[in-house]
C-alpha cells in the first residue's frame, strides 16, 4: 500500500467506512443478483407458456401474462442497475424497489378486487379488498421506511463530510 492510499485511508471516518462496506458487501450483491435472476427467469418462462400456446388465450390472460411479464422484467432491470453501480447507492436501491413493489401490489390489488367485483360474490369483493388494502399499506410502509432510511444516510454523509479536513 503506497503512502497516498494510506493518507485517503486515514481520511476517510470509520463511521462512513463501515457504512460504504455494508452497501457495496459480497451479500448485498449476491442479494441482487439473486432478485434478478428471479425475476428474469420468472419473466421468460410466463413468456416462453405464452409463446408455446398452441390455442388463442382470453384478453384477460394474456392482459395477466403481460403484467407479469412487466413486473418481472422490472426485477430484473432494477437488479441490473443496481449491480452496474459501483459506488454506494446510499440507499436509493432501497426506494426504487419499494416503488416497484409499491406499482406492483397497487396493479395487483386493483384487478383482483375488479376480477372480484364481476365474477365473484360481495363477501368474494369485501376480501379481495381487504386483503389488497393490507398489502398496499404493507408496501407504503416500505416506500416510507426506504425513504427515510436514505435521509438518514445522506444526512450523515452530509454531516461527515462538514466534519472531515
Amino acid at each position: 500500500m503506497s503512502e497516498q492510499n494510506r493518507a485517503a485511508q486515514r481520511a476517510v471516518p470509520e463511521q462512513l467506512e463501515r457504512m460504504l462496506a455494508t452497501e457495496v458487501s459480497l451479500r448485498s450483491r449476491l442479494r441482487h443478483v439473486a432478485v434478478g435472476l428471479a425475476g428474469g427467469c420468472g419473466a421468460a418462462m410466463i413468456a416462453v407458456l405464452w409463446a408455446t400456446e398452441s390455442n388463442a388465450l382470453p384478453t384477460r390472460t394474456q392482459a395477466a401474462f403481460a403484467g407479469l411479464i412487466a413486473i418481472g422484467l422490472a426485477w430484473a432491470v432494477f437488479a441490473g442497475w443496481v449491480l452496474s453501480r459501483r459506488r454506494p447507492l446510499f440507499a436509493r436501491d432501497r426506494v426504487l424497489s419499494a416503488r416497484i413493489t409499491l406499482a406492483a401490489t397497487v396493479v395487483t390489488a386493483l384487478a383482483g378486487v375488479a376480477l372480484a367485483a364481476v365474477r365473484g360474490s360481495t363477501a368474494d369483493l369485501v376480501a379481495t379488498a381487504a386483503g389488497g388494502a393490507v398489502f398496499i399499506a404493507a408496501a407504503v410502509l416500505a416506500l416510507v421506511r426506504a425513504r427515510r432510511r436514505r435521509r438518514e444516510l445522506l444526512r450523515l454523509r452530509d454531516a461527515l463530510r462538514q466534519d472531515a479536513p
